[in-house]
């Protein structure tokens, strides 16, 4: 990578960085082209050379984030030998995911993202299909070999996911004391339990 490639890359993660603090700390309504280049020091050039419009840094944060949970959730499986310690794996890193990183998560759990992201949609959907394939991959063989109950794609998604998620939304709202803990050791078991054959 040459020194001006390097630079710029530089610049985009310093912009990518200021858009989640200014989130974290503002929500969408401060998240304005003003905000960011305030927060990391870069020019509204640059900010509009890099990804064209607030749109696209917020798709670009989205897909950032977004990414690295999905990485985290594919090492998590992969690591597993059985569907059962597999979900359990999976289960445990999402919810790690989000204590770890907080912001993100909160970024990635709001509705506004989607807002952003419609310009978007396809070039985002194929960059988490790409991950959600590997996750098939892992779940296949369990499914063809009876460990897990032969059922829809998208079913056994919204029967491991479902909880999961709304668990995080619940947490990073701050709208009752959901303890994370709590949820680590009663989730895997019950969501095992709605996959078993």
């Amino acid at each position: 990578m040459s020194p001006k490639q390097q630079r710029g890359e530089a610049t985009a993660d310093r912009l990518l960085d200021a858009a989640l603090s200014v989130y974290a700390t503002s929500g969408e309504q401060g998240l304005t082209v003003s905000a960011v280049t305030s927060a990391s020091g870069v020019s509204l050039g640059s900010l509009y050379h890099h990804f064209g419009s607030m749109d696209g840094l917020a798709t670009a944060l989205f897909t950032r984030w977004n990414g690295r949970l999905l990485d985290e959730l594919v090492t998590a499986l992969t690591q597993s030998r059985t569907a059962r310690t597999g979900i359990r794996a999976l289960v445990h890193a999402y919810l790690r995911f989000i204590q770890e990183h907080r912001a993100a998560s909160f970024f990635l759990h709001s509705s506004d993202p989607a807002r952003h992201m419609m310009h978007a949609g396809q070039q985002v959907r194929d960059l988490q299909n790409a991950r959600l394939v590997e996750i098939a991959a892992w779940l296949e063989p369990r499914i063809r070999s009876g460990e897990i109950a032969p059922l829809p794609g998208p079913l056994i998604e919204a029967l491991v996911m479902g909880p999961v998620v709304a668990t995080a939304r619940r947490w990073l709202s701050g709208i009752d004391d959901q303890d994370l803990d709590e949820a680590a050791r009663i989730l895997p078991e019950r969501i095992w339990r709605s996959l078993e054959p």
